[in-house]
């Protein structure tokens, strides 16, 4: 069974983004979006102005200064590699006491098609709803500069 991490949030919280659950690389390394390939930090060091290689914690940082928040909308599933594809038995996370938690989120940006899918089939709230291009590698249709277009969207909301 894998696990989702703890959310990266904060009281200042305004716009969570939200994930499908961490990758084979990411729970490994016990950090979000750690695969080296993935556009999600050369994305987010473009929109908010930092070296995408700074150590992680002051990356986490930024995005909450931002008030970004980062999650997954899977707590626990069965998966074999790292493809959205290949999750099965999902447990979705308890959205109605996140964000009684954190009332301060107005918008949701999901993080590929898959994190779409699982989170509007349960939450009906009214939150905004972004579905955004999976910053992931095997989202290859589309380069990371094209992917960065799409997700400048963060900095309008």
């Amino acid at each position: 069974m894998i696990e989702s991490f703890a959310p990266i949030v904060d009281a200042h919280s305004r716009i969570l983004i939200l994930g499908s659950i961490p990758s084979v690389k990411s729970l490994e390394a016990s950090q979000y979006y750690a695969h080296p390939q993935n556009a999600f930090w050369f994305i987010m060091s473009q929109l908010f102005g930092f070296q995408k290689d700074i150590a992680y914690e002051a990356r986490l940082k930024i995005l909450l200064r931002h008030g970004v928040a980062l999650y997954d909308v899977i707590g626990t599933c069965e998966r074999k590699g790292s493809l959205d594809s290949a999750i099965k038995k999902i447990q979705h996370q308890d959205f109605r006491e996140f964000f009684q938690s954190y009332p301060n989120i107005e918008a949701v940006c999901c993080n590929g098609a898959k994190a779409y899918r699982e989170f509007t089939k349960i939450y009906n709230g009214d939150k905004a709803i972004y579905p955004l291009p999976s910053t992931s590698p095997a989202f290859a249709k589309m380069r990371k500069e094209e992917k960065l277009e799409k997700w400048r969207i963060i900095t309008e909301i």
